[in-house]
């Protein structure tokens, strides 16, 4: 019975060693093309119609206000499939055979708050990772967790949360925070 608690011990060893002090992260598509949202601004050419050729913001709806048409959903779309929407649309008793190009002209902001100098709002560039995000907001403050973040995102109908290291990919959209460290 004395050797009972010397042999937990002997087989919880082994089980310490297998486990991690990696961050967790969490299942995120980084592939395929990119989703307009809220916030993003578009560039919409219609060719042969320089009045329709404009840049648009899409708003809190997933909208955006195209003269003529009125509001054309673009939310969860792709760039291609928002040309054509828009096409469609147009064809639809305004034009004949109308060619609509869409194009990215600023993504949506990012969100940075936490242990780091300048919380708030920042434009994203693509292709970002958590590190260049905390660069964008000044950097670390003296108490801040310099190895790893929790950055939320919106996926489909749902916040997901996730601890992350700093070289992590963030998107437009996310909000990034830096936790203070435990001494």
């Amino acid at each position: 019975m004395r050797w009972l608690p010397v042999f937990t011990i002997a087989l919880m060893l082994p089980l310490a060693a297998c486990a991690t002090t990696r961050p967790q992260t969490y299942l995120v598509e980084t592939k395929g093309p990119y989703q307009l949202d809220t916030g993003d601004a578009v560039r919409v050419t219609v060719y042969g119609d320089d009045a329709l050729s404009e840049t648009y913001r899409v708003d809190d709806s997933g909208a955006i206000a195209f003269p003529l048409v009125g509001p054309v959903q673009v939310r969860g779309k792709t760039t291609n499939s928002a040309a054509a929407s828009l096409a469609a649309a147009l064809a639809n008793g305004y034009m004949r055979n109308p060619n609509v190009v869409v194009e990215i002209a600023e993504y949506r902001p990012f969100f940075i708050q936490g242990e780091i100098t300048n919380a708030g709002q920042f434009p994203y560039v693509y292709g970002m990772t958590v590190r260049a995000a905390i660069s964008t907001a000044g950097g670390f403050t003296d108490t801040a967790d310099r190895n790893q973040a929790v950055v939320y995102r919106r996926q489909g109908d749902q916040m997901v949360k996730g601890s992350v290291e700093l070289d992590f990919p963030i998107f437009p959209g996310d909000t990034v925070v830096i936790n203070e460290r435990w001494f």
